[in-house]
């Protein structure tokens, strides 16, 4: 048997764990920050932007990792990959304030983004009215059962709700704009009746649905394209002065797609998507690195394992994991779906995912609900 004892602590209970070994309770938040460590990728640096930031870094002890022709000179730009405790990089931040080339503003963007992220994961219920979606196809397809499944949600505690009249399963047919407002309008007409005050999303990509709906009570466009399918679209959202969920998009000519890197190519995606909502004066985006369109099982789980990397964005994030494919049980029952996709669901809850867009609105409302609890034991 060894002579020592040896266990990992994880960074987000170091406070507590300096606690238990009887470390001064006044310093522990400070001596925190030397037990936390985080790399920080930037992009696009000059040369003597990158040397600078190298040799900040390395004074105090961290590194910064930099394409290797930047010593002699023989490129114009490189990405770098910052890495070091909160407190040397707080050091690091300061530092770059009293240098030149812009890196002032830089050691600002380094301070913002140490700053903690602690996010209450909202639940968004989907009700899908339509004949042929994945999981619960017809179901809820009459007015009479949708507006019973609304409220269901709604008692299950949904925060948000994403009502869909077009299915995005894979090779399933398009809707024409007049269709999906047929089906929409008495579920948007039910919702006005009974005073429902509750946020309401609609899932479309057409500017023409998108209209209409908020023009009917709606608050929110799910545009799955991301914009891409309907160049009107952000027009008509920016008009009614309404938020949209923004999710990333892949060229549908691909078959099977392929990414050189794909957290940076949805993360510059997605950018670049938000700031075309801004260019038209949207300021209400969540966006959604999207689970299952164009990419990979592997892609999807690179995602998922990686979801932090979008927080840069300074945007809400939706996560939709529930009866995906991924989960590798397609010809079984919705309960065992929705209990894989909880469990799927769980980590995103822990990493400050903004929404959860889930099925079974009460079974993630109790898990999500159950580590806010434990979170702030």
């Amino acid at each position: 048997m060894s002579d020592f004892l040896l266990k990992e602590v994880a960074t987000d209970y170091i406070e507590s764990e300096l606690e238990h070994i009887g470390f001064d309770k006044a310093y522990k938040a400070i001596a925190a920050d030397k037990f936390r460590y985080k790399n920080i990728k930037i992009f696009g640096l000059t040369v003597a932007q990158a040397n600078i930031l190298k040799q900040t870094a390395l004074t105090f002890g961290a590194d910064c990792a930099v394409n290797r022709n930047v010593i002699i000179g023989t490129i114009e730009k490189s990405d770098a990959i910052l890495c070091g405790s909160y407190s040397q990089l707080k050091k690091i931040a300061q530092k770059l304030k009293a240098q030149p080339f812009k890196l002032p503003i830089l050691g600002d963007e380094i301070t913002e983004f140490l700053k903690d992220r602690k996010e209450t994961t909202k639940i968004a219920g989907i009700l899908n009215i339509t004949p042929d979606s994945f999981s619960d196809g017809g179901m809820y397809f009459k007015p009479i059962d949708a507006e019973k499944h609304l409220i269901k949600l709604i008692e299950d505690g949904a925060d948000l709700i994403d009502i869909g009249a077009e299915s995005t399963r894979p090779f399933a047919e398009a809707v024409s704009a007049e269709e999906q407002i047929i089906r929409l309008k008495p579920v948007l007409e039910f919702i006005n009746k009974e005073n429902i005050d509750i946020p309401v999303s609609i899932d479309t990509r057409d500017s023409k649905v998108a209209e209409f709906v908020l023009e009917n009570g709606a608050n929110i466009i799910n545009d799955v394209s991301g914009f891409d399918f309907d160049n009107e679209m952000p027009k008509i959202i920016a008009k009614y002065n309404a938020g949209v969920i923004i999710q990333h998009s892949k060229e549908k000519t691909e078959s099977k797609p392929y990414y050189e890197n794909i957290i940076d190519e949805v993360c510059f995606c997605l950018k670049n998507k938000i700031e075309t909502a801004e260019k038209y004066g949207i300021n209400n985006v969540i966006i959604d690195p999207v689970i299952g369109f164009g990419k990979s099982r592997e892609d999807n789980f690179i995602i998922l394992d990686r979801v932090k990397e979008f927080f840069f964005l300074n945007k809400p994030i939706m996560v939709g994991v529930s009866r995906k494919s991924l989960l590798g049980v397609k010809e079984n029952d919705n309960y065992l779906k929705d209990t894989l996709s909880c469990a799927l669901a769980y980590p995103l809850v822990t990493a400050g995912v903004d929404y959860l867009r889930v099925h079974n609105v009460k079974l993630h409302k109790k898990m999500s609900n159950s580590f806010t609890h434990i979170g702030n034991l």
